[in-house]
C-alpha cells in the first residue's frame, strides 16, 4: 500500500469516480416538523479507495450512505454511480443496482440462525450474476475453518465477518458499512476492520465505513467528516494505519 498522500492524490485523479453527489438534500417530515438530514452534500468517492465517514448521531452519515446505496432517495440534488444516474431511478432500477453493484454491512449481522455460515453466504450467491463460492468468501474474512458452524456457535466478531462474506460474495464494486463495529468490543472490532481492509486491498473493492469512532478514521485513505447534514471537512491521511495499530 502506497502511504505517500501526494502520490495517492495523484492516483485518484486517474481513478474513476464511482459515486458523485451534487447538492444532495434529504428532508423528513415528523408530524409537522421538517428534519433536514442532508443539506446540500457535494462529494466524490473513488474506485478502490477506503474512506471513513465520521460524525455524531444525526450528522447525516447513514442517510447519505443509504442514498448512495439505493436504499433511499434524495429530496433534491443529484447522485450518480459511475455513468448511472440514481436520482430519479425507479424502484426496480434501484433494486437491480443494489443487487449487481453494492454490498451492505450493518451494525447487526442479520444472519439466519438455522443456517450455517456457508448457507448464510449461499443465500446471496444463488441470486447473483457472477458470485464467488461461499467457501472462498468466508476464507477471505478468515473463517475457512468455520464454514459449517451456526451463528449461535460463532462469536460476535465471527458473525459480523460472516455478514461481510455474504456482502462481498456477489463481488460488488462497493461495500457500504454502517457502524460495522458498533456492537463489538475493540479487540473483536479490530478483527472486523482487518477483514474490511483485506477486502479493499485484495479485491480492490471501494469500501466506505461510517462510524462515530474517531480512531477508525486513521485506517482510511480519506476521512470525510459530516456535521448537521453537510460535509464539514475532508482529510487525507498521511498513511493508512493498520487496524491492529488502532486503540479505543
Amino acid at each position: 500500500m502506497d502511504n505517500d498522500p501526494a502520490k495517492r492524490a495523484e492516483d485518484r485523479e486517474d481513478r474513476q469516480v464511482i459515486f458523485e453527489t451534487r447538492g444532495l438534500t434529504k428532508t423528513y417530515l415528523m408530524g409537522e416538523v421538517e428534519i433536514h438530514a442532508l443539506q446540500g452534500v457535494d462529494l466524490d468517492l473513488y474506485a478502490g479507495e477506503l474512506v471513513v465517514m465520521l460524525g455524531a448521531s444525526g450528522s447525516g452519515k447513514s442517510t447519505l450512505l443509504n442514498i448512495m446505496g439505493g436504499l433511499d432517495t434524495a429530496t433534491s440534488g443529484r447522485v450518480r454511480y459511475r455513468d448511472q444516474d440514481l436520482t430519479d431511478a425507479s424502484e426496480k432500477a434501484l433494486t437491480l443496482f443494489r443487487r449487481d453493484h453494492v454490498g451492505f454491512v450493518f451494525q447487526f449481522y442479520n444472519l439466519i440462525a438455522s443456517l450455517t455460515a456457508r448457507e448464510n453466504v449461499a443465500i446471496v450467491t444463488e441470486i447473483s450474476r457472477d458470485p464467488m463460492p461461499p467457501e472462498e468468501a468466508l476464507a477471505l474474512v478468515g473463517l475457512k475453518k468455520r464454514l459449517d458452524h451456526f451463528p449461535a456457535q460463532l462469536s460476535g466478531g465471527e458473525q459480523q465477518r460472516v455478514a461481510i462474506a455474504r456482502a462481498i460474495a456477489k463481488q460488488p464494486a462497493v461495500l457500504l458499512c454502517d457502524e460495522p463495529t458498533g456492537a463489538l468490543d475493540s479487540k473483536t472490532g479490530i478483527q472486523v476492520l482487518e477483514a474490511l481492509k483485506h477486502i479493499n486491498e485484495e479485491l480492490q473493492t471501494t469500501v466506505a465505513i461510517i462510524t462515530h469512532n474517531e480512531v477508525i478514521g486513521e485506517m482510511g485513505d480519506r476521512v470525510i467528516r459530516l456535521r448537521d447534514g453537510q460535509v464539514d471537512d475532508i482529510h487525507e491521511n498521511e498513511r493508512r494505519r493498520d487496524p491492529g495499530e488502532l486503540r479505543w
